[in-house]
């Protein structure tokens, strides 16, 4: 199939757009003026179109011109970009890297390692997005995630699978303020909670059956997306759970939230980063030493 819209005519007609005549484009392209002229005249003939109108001393875009150069300067930044790509993934540089957090943990601490990263690469595609419970583990087994962080219990070793542990997460019983539990007698017992609701993180897994943690009431639980808004429920009175101690300290300093202790709970979790042991791409490996130095 024959396509009369190339790069080189797009860039021709980006050239005369910026420059505003045929022979400081030829000029800018290092073309000569016949050269650009002949591109402009036969992209015309090939769509049946006008692309440029005189205008006193300059050339000016048509409409259908004007569309045309929109578009196409779209498509010249999508194929530098995919000169870049190529090029980087040639000397092991992927050049898209998605990365799971674990909802135990807030994206506050890979900002300041992207801006790291981007000085260094900053034509590398990265994909940052959440996952809750089983979800963190099932993103990097099926592949949605390259590198998850904060993926918590014991991971499933063995399976074609790296795991570095990132630190240790105490869980805390958390209640508003005026909740019913702050007067009963310490520490809690199951028998005493199990009677109020509890918000719960759902369970980002898509192709296996959701998992809980932690829950211990025989009412319907409220479901949120996230660990920040299991906080922010819980802190609004609407039910009562476990929460990471680093996540809350302000609610507990404010007095938006009450630590109540439970008996017979662990409340010690250790956390990781994970990766496939096969991918040996640069830029996993570069987050993985970066992210590796930092004390969550």
């Amino acid at each position: 199939m024959k396509y009369p819209v190339t790069l080189d005519a797009l860039e021709v007609l980006d050239a005369i757009a910026r420059k505003g005549s045929f022979a400081a484009a030829a000029a800018d392209l290092f073309k000569v003026p016949s050269a650009v002229s002949y591109t402009v005249q036969k992209l015309e003939q090939d769509l049946e179109i006008v692309l440029f109108r005189k205008q006193g001393r300059k050339s000016v875009l048509t409409e259908a011109g004007k569309v045309m150069l929109e578009q196409g300067r779209e498509l010249l930044e999508a194929s530098q970009r995919l000169a870049v790509a190529a090029k980087k993934t040639h000397h092991g540089w992927e050049p898209v890297l998605n990365i799971a957090i674990d909802s135990i943990l807030s994206f506050d601490f890979i900002y300041p390692v992207l801006a790291q990263f981007y000085e260094i690469h900053p034509d590398i595609e990265i994909n940052l997005f959440e996952e809750v419970l089983g979800g963190a583990h099932e993103s990097i087994r099926v592949g949605r995630a390259d590198l998850v962080v904060g993926a918590g219990l014991d991971p499933v070793l063995g399976a074609g699978l790296r795991y570095q542990v990132l630190r240790e997460i105490e869980w805390i019983f958390a209640v508003a303020p005026e909740h019913p539990l702050t007067r009963e007698p310490l520490p809690l017992t199951t028998a005493a909670i199990e009677q109020y609701r509890f918000i719960a993180g759902k369970d980002t897994s898509r192709n296996q059956a959701p998992q809980s943690r932690r829950m211990l009431s025989k009412r319907p639980a409220l479901g949120v997306p996230s660990i920040t808004e299991k906080v922010r429920a819980q802190s609004l009175g609407l039910g009562v759970g476990f929460l990471p101690a680093h996540r809350i300290q302000h609610e507990l300093e404010q007095g938006l939230l009450i630590a109540l202790p439970v008996a017979g709970v662990q409340t010690l979790e250790t956390i990781h980063m994970a990766w496939k042991t096969g991918n040996k791409g640069k830029v996993l490996h570069w987050f993985i030493e970066q992210l590796g130095k930092l004390h969550f």
